[in-house]
């Protein structure tokens, strides 16, 4: 017990240079200890420091944290190593040793000023590859006669993508992913920007639906009026999750933030004609009028 206590160190390794260990080590230097901060990226801060507001207050994530980063990098007993991993702890309580694996930084730290001449200077670049486009993937008949009808209605002016892709959706019933890659060539336009389009507006499919696509509204007014109890009777009717299109291809079950008839609820909408006023009795009558 003797040899255990005169062997105690003053000083604690603070692992994660994040908002948590920030304030740890502040709280342990100010205390008298020496503190040694383990931080695996190149600075301090760690993932508050990429926000932009916290919640709930809503206060600037930045201006939170940044006094407490400047009062870290300053403080005499807080070391900072920083491109760091802890790898090994040995010893007992009191008395640990510890193994550290650096990143090498080609950069002696005691020299460096910050002024960002290493990195204008240095003979190491990364220069992106892009790989060359394939072949296109072919177009079925009915695809490739939608899409040259709709582009010839609009001229292939990239400017009108998200009408071309409102026609294009409206008479295939989604938008096929050979079809996308087709007008990215014809229109000059990235098909990255293509999918961004596509999967922003809930109007778009890349999936297929079947013939009738059923809409119920779960909007404020609607789920207090019992939309809820909708949707689980046509999911088990129809035997399929929200989302998701029957095995006959017959119905597409979706869910929709609101369809504006809040005064008519619970109300839902099947190939954009609305009812109003749904009754769980009257849904089988309703679902006979679309075979």
């Amino acid at each position: 017990m003797n040899e255990a206590k005169s062997s105690k160190r003053g000083s604690v390794l603070v692992v994660g240079g994040g908002i948590g260990g920030m304030q740890a080590a502040l709280d342990l230097a100010d205390s008298g200890f020496k503190v040694h901060m383990v931080q695996k990226d190149s600075s301090i801060g760690g993932v508050m420091s990429m926000l932009d507001k916290t919640f709930p207050t809503g206060d600037c994530a930045m201006c939170m944290i940044s006094p407490k980063m400047v009062d870290v990098g300053r403080h005499m007993n807080i070391d900072i190593h920083s491109c760091s991993e802890l790898v090994q702890v040995k010893g007992d309580a009191g008395d640990f040793t510890v193994t550290l694996r650096q990143k090498a930084r080609s950069v002696d730290l005691k020299k460096c000023t910050g002024c960002g001449e290493c990195t204008r200077n240095c003979p190491v670049r990364n220069v992106i590859q892009i790989p060359s486009p394939g072949p296109l993937p072919q177009l079925e008949t009915e695809w490739k006669r939608v899409m040259n009808e709709v582009l010839e209605t609009y001229q292939e002016n990239s400017t009108a993508l998200i009408a071309i892709l409102q026609e294009i959706n409206h008479q295939l019933k989604y938008l096929p992913q050979p079809v996308l890659s087709h007008l990215s060539k014809r229109l000059s336009v990235p098909e990255s920007h293509i999918l961004a389009v596509a999967t922003f507006y809930n109007a778009f499919s890349l999936i297929p639906v079947g013939r009738h696509v059923i809409e119920i509204c779960s909007g404020t007014a609607c789920h207090v009026k019992g939309s809820k109890r909708l949707l689980d009777r046509l999911r088990e009717h129809l035997q399929v999750e929200a989302g998701r299109t029957t095995q006959d291809n017959r119905f597409t079950l979706r869910t929709v933030n609101c369809i504006g008839c809040c005064a008519l609820a619970p109300a839902m909408r099947i190939d954009g004609q609305t009812y109003s006023h749904i009754k769980v009795s009257s849904l089988p009558k309703i679902l006979k009028e679309h075979p």
